[in-house]
């Protein structure tokens, strides 16, 4: 049964230009926030949710609006900042399913100011299962319901007080049909046989303990590629982390303060002066050069350290090496990637997903670096659902793949 069912053709979308009751005020004290958790637990049915932040303008990933909707409550927008404990309202509502898009995104900005979902409903990951081409919520809401969503403060600084009604109208509009398309996505999961696979999916994300920090987070800079030596890397190192330490204090993007191009370059660059650190392209502008003596002094401090200071070229993985590495490394590995891609492809076409949903391309790789023993249904299931594999998926994949793994064994590729 196909995944999607389509809308009908000719059918025009109708744009969504006001909530059904108005843009509420933003609530920003605590008898404000009372009313909200009164109305909200008298309320029925599943709670819409969505968090603003302030990517690329504040420092961290922190809700600045958090936008509810339930049936019989209405519309609520709370400001965090002014209220950052709901931890009332997560009591209000933990019997609640909450509906979010791209759950992951919001999750720990609403866990800060305590809002964690006890039972939750994914309509981004709802529609990847069912095989849409475009999973953002504009597209998800003209797509299954006929209506179009204003998007344009997507990419706004949601930091800014007084926030401007346009602003809270389009925010406001982001959980207006949120319940409705979760209940249309249900339908459609039901028809195609998915349904238990987005619930178990919808479990894993709850599930899933929050990230832990990663090493040497400086390593994500971008461009970092062109940086050769471990010498040079100590300076992308202490400059990220200058540039990091100035970012906490005034509450700022890093890359506000200095953009990764600017650290890069200054690392091939290594200037001593400051006529030489303003002669570089990157740190012309007055963001860059306001911290000027930050930037020389995390030069100098790389420069001077000694070599077993230095930080290696690479840091060891706990996972199998790029799959580009392979052929020459472990030429039957790269075989059994080869063949483990195809099948999940297929698999994936057959079931109207991409390949990702349908198994993550992390225990594909893994799977085909260090094959089970035996090359069983049972074996292979095992080694993926070790990986993390959700049981929908091993059995889906496990038979297919241990089938393809078995051929490469007889025809002794392997």
């Amino acid at each position: 049964m196909p995944g999607v069912a389509a809308e009908p053709a000719g059918t025009a979308a109708l744009p969504l230009l006001e909530p059904r009751e108005g843009v509420p005020p933003v609530v920003a004290d605590a008898p404000g926030l009372e009313r909200v958790i009164a109305a909200f637990a008298a309320g029925t049915g599943p709670v819409a949710v969505d968090a603003e932040r302030a990517s690329g303008y504040r420092y961290g990933q922190r809700a600045y609006l958090i936008q509810l909707r339930r049936a019989g409550a209405g519309t609520a927008l709370i400001d965090p900042i002014a209220c950052p404990d709901l931890s009332a309202l997560d009591a209000a509502l933990a019997d609640a399913e909450m509906v979010l898009h791209a759950a992951n995104q919001d999750l720990p900005c609403l866990a800060e100011v305590g809002l964690v979902p006890r039972r939750l409903f994914d309509t981004e990951l709802a529609g990847r299962l069912l095989g849409y081409p475009r999973v953002g919520l504009g597209s998800m809401a003209e797509n299954v319901l006929g209506f179009v969503l204003e998007k344009g403060h997507s990419a706004a600084d949601w930091s800014t007080r007084p926030l401007p009604d346009d602003w809270l109208r389009y925010a406001a509009l982001d959980v207006e049909l949120l319940v409705e398309l979760r209940d249309a996505l249900v339908e459609r999961l039901t028809a195609a046989g998915k349904l238990d696979w987005a619930l178990e999916e919808f479990a894993a994300i709850l599930a899933t303990p929050p990230r832990t920090p990663r090493p040497d987070p400086w390593r994500r800079t971008s461009g970092i590629h062109r940086v050769r030596n471990r010498r040079a890397l100590a300076v992308v190192r202490e400059v990220w982390e200058a540039r990091d330490r100035i970012a906490q204090e005034r509450d700022v993007s890093p890359g506000r303060v200095l953009q990764d191009a600017a650290i890069v370059e200054l690392a091939l660059k290594a200037p001593k002066t400051q006529a030489e650190l303003l002669a570089l392209p990157t740190l012309r502008n007055r963001g860059a050069r306001r911290h000027q003596s930050a930037w020389l002094r995390a030069v100098s401090r790389a420069r001077g350290l000694p070599d077993k200071a230095l930080p290696e070229a690479n840091l060891p993985g706990d996972g199998p090496p790029p799959p580009h590495r392979w052929a020459e490394r472990d030429p039957a590995a790269a075989r059994r990637l080869t063949a483990a891609r195809a099948v999940v492809s297929a698999l994936a076409d057959e079931h109207t997903m991409p390949a990702e949903n349908l198994v993550q391309p992390d225990y594909v790789r893994r799977l085909a670096w260090s094959p089970p023993e035996e090359t069983t249904p049972a074996a292979v299931g095992a080694a993926l659902r070790a990986l993390g594999a959700r049981a929908w998926q091993v059995n889906l994949v496990a038979k297919p793949l241990a089938k393809a793994l078995l051929r490469l064994e007889s025809k002794g590729e392997l």
